[in-house]
C-alpha cells in the first residue's frame, strides 16, 4: 500500500504538471512543469523525502524499460529516418557534448557555491 500511496503523489505533481502545460502558453513539456514542482515540494518540506523514495527508486530502475517502445517506434519507420541517419547521429553526438558540459559546469558552480571541493 506504501508504493500506491507514493505513486499517487508523484501523479498528483505529473498531473499538475499537464495542467500547468495546457495555462500558461510556453513552449515548456509537462513533465518539466511537474519535476520543478516535485523538487519545489521537496526543498521546501511540503514532500518528504521518505513520502516517494521507494517508488521514486523502483521508478529509476525500470527507467531503460520504459525505452523500448521508443526504439520500436524508431525501427518501425525507419525507412523514412535512415536518409537523415547522419544528421540525427551528429545532432545526438553535438547534444550529448552540451549537455555534459552544462551538466559539469552547474555542478560545479554549486559546489563552490555551498563551499565544497571539487577536487573529488
Amino acid at each position: 500500500m506504501n508504493y500506491i500511496r507514493q505513486f499517487c503523489v508523484i501523479l498528483l505533481f505529473s498531473f499538475a504538471g499537464e495542467v500547468l502545460s495546457h495555462v500558461i502558453p510556453l513552449p515548456v513539456p509537462a513533465s518539466i512543469y511537474g519535476i520543478v514542482l516535485l523538487f519545489i515540494a521537496l526543498e521546501t518540506k511540503l514532500v518528504k523525502l521518505k513520502d516517494i523514495e521507494k517508488t521514486s527508486k523502483f521508478l529509476i530502475d525500470i527507467m531503460p524499460i520504459m525505452f523500448i517502445p521508443a526504439a520500436v517506434g524508431l525501427l518501425e519507420s525507419w525507412d523514412v529516418v535512415k536518409s537523415s541517419a547522419l544528421e540525427f547521429l551528429a545532432v545526438m553526438a553535438i547534444s550529448t557534448v552540451v549537455v555534459m558540459a552544462a551538466a559539469g559546469l552547474v555542478t560545479q558552480f554549486i559546489i563552490k557555491r555551498k563551499g565544497g571541493s571539487d577536487n573529488g
